[in-house]
């Protein structure tokens, strides 16, 4: 298995520390809102990267942690008039729900900063010890021309970095470059008592603290994490620990590249996000899922209504699939003559190479429609051992991917299109194209009556089960 390593920028042979044992580490959310889109192809991104390593056999040892202390939740808690714990665990808890919805694993722990804060303070006093770190009235700074190998994660010579831009212009700091570890609270600002007075730590503090702390101080297999936090959070954590233990933080950095709307890169910065709640309401979890995994993690992704429906229509083949498996299994005759299963077998060798090769979701996704062609091609001829094969390779291969097909069997819709509702839905579609609003209203709630709901997109409807919610077809006219 090859792994493409940020700090090499190149693919590597995957060796973990143990051969049995994988240790991750995940940068978490910010917890001031709910998690949008882009954020969540990182997370499910990592996910499937886990999924894959514990289907390989490895013990995954996987934390994400919460920043639960930050400018932007310290903002938000003084906007709603509420303690920073309020927001914190309102959004914590909103994380799980949707990433549960979401179908991502639990973390093996979540730790939090608040919970931290003592040994954040401890490495801190730390590198001023071994001079690596100086303070300066109550906020103390990380001093990068004592750790020589700073900017071996970006790749960038530090001379070229442009102060302004993604690092803080301070006066107090000994080199513009040097980042805080420390920050001193402002006036009626939250802190926590230190010998340097009240103040909380930084951001690249928490998570580098907490992975020394929850990894006892080891070097790890695995950082993640988007790419946006390459420079500086993922580089000054290196700093930070490196300089602390003199080993490597991480053997492999794994980042995933950004999610785009519009040509610009989606982020709540730039007010152009969606909230992944937002989209579950409208799509199943397995929908957003599979357009997050069509593309390489390391692929700019571009989010477009287009692409969501493309997703659902692409996941309508793999369950038709699935379920004429299901009806060609009932009554099927056992016979000796199995002459498929070494082909059959093939497709499930052919998606293990495509993820062997650093994960790589997309080329697996077009083996699995390979392998769904190849099925609908022999369904009538194969025999029943046969078609427990196909079914067993299809639910293993897509719950690698965290696609839950069996969740579709349990809470299937109820409804069936037949020629004479489609037809009426064709109908209702005429009545617009001439403007024929009333018509057109009139069907749709004749439709409605039978619990069908229908929801207008671009060149097309979605069908949806009424009372459940429950998504049945997509039709393009």
């Amino acid at each position: 298995m090859k792994v493409f390593n940020t700090i090499t920028r190149k693919k590597e042979k995957f060796n973990p520390i143990n051969k049995e044992f994988v240790t991750m580490y995940v940068c978490g959310p910010t917890v001031y809102d709910l998690f949008h889109i882009g954020n969540a192809r990182t997370f499910v991104v990592f996910d499937v990267v886990r999924r894959y390593l514990e289907y390989k056999g490895y013990k995954v040892k996987f934390i994400q942690n919460f920043t639960d202390i930050d400018d932007k939740i310290i903002n938000k808690a003084n906007q709603e008039g509420k303690d920073i714990s309020q927001v914190s665990e309102r959004y914590i808890k909103h994380y799980y729900e949707d990433a549960d919805k979401l179908n991502i694993k639990r973390a093996t722990l979540n730790p939090r900063a608040t919970e931290n804060i003592k040994e954040m303070i401890d490495l801190i006093l730390h590198l001023i010890e071994n001079g690596f770190a100086y303070e300066v009235n109550g906020d103390v700074y990380f001093s990068i021309k004592c750790f020589s190998e700073y900017g071996k994660l970006f790749g960038q010579d530090i001379k070229t970095l442009k102060v302004g831009s993604r690092i803080e212009v301070n006066k107090n700091k000994k080199d513009p470059l040097d980042f805080i570890l420390w920050k001193k609270s402002k006036e009626n600002e939250p802190g926590y008592d230190s010998v340097w007075g009240k103040g909380r730590p930084g951001w690249h503090t928490e998570c580098g603290s907490m992975i020394y702390k929850y990894f006892d101080g080891n070097t790890i297999d695995i950082h993640g994490g988007g790419g946006d936090l390459i420079f500086p959070h993922h580089e000054n954590e290196i700093a930070q620990i490196e300089a602390l233990t003199g080993k490597s933080l991480a053997n492999y950095w794994m980042h995933c590249s950004f999610l785009s709307i519009n040509d610009e890169k989606m982020s709540k910065s730039l007010n152009n996000f969606f909230t992944t709640r937002e989209i579950l309401s409208k799509y199943s979890s397995n929908c957003l899922r599979f357009f997050i995994l069509s593309s390489h993690y390391r692929n700019e992704l571009c989010y477009s209504e287009q692409q969501i429906i493309w997703a659902e229509k692409s996941l309508e083949r793999i369950y038709k699939c699935y379920f004429s498996i299901l009806d060609k299994e009932k009554g099927k005759i056992e016979n000796v003559h199995d002459k498929h299963i070494s082909e059959i077998l093939n497709f499930k060798d052919k998606f293990i190479e495509k993820m062997d090769d650093d994960f790589n979701t997309s080329d697996g996704m077009s083996v699995i429609f390979e392998f769904i062609r190849y099925v609908n091609s022999f369904l009538f001829e194969f025999t029943s051992s046969e078609l427990k094969y196909c079914k067993n390779i299809l639910v293993e291969l897509l719950d690698i991917l965290g696609i839950n097909i069996k969740e579709i069997v349990e809470r299937g819709s109820k409804i069936i299109l037949t020629e004479e509702i489609k037809n009426i839905i064709m109908q209702r579609y005429e009545c617009k194209k001439n403007k024929d609003f009333v018509s057109a209203d009139s069907i749709r709630e004749k439709l409605l009556k039978m619990n069908i709901l229908l929801e207008d997109i671009q060149d097309g409807v979605r069908v949806v089960e009424a009372d459940t919610n429950v998504f049945v077809e997509t039709i393009l006219y």
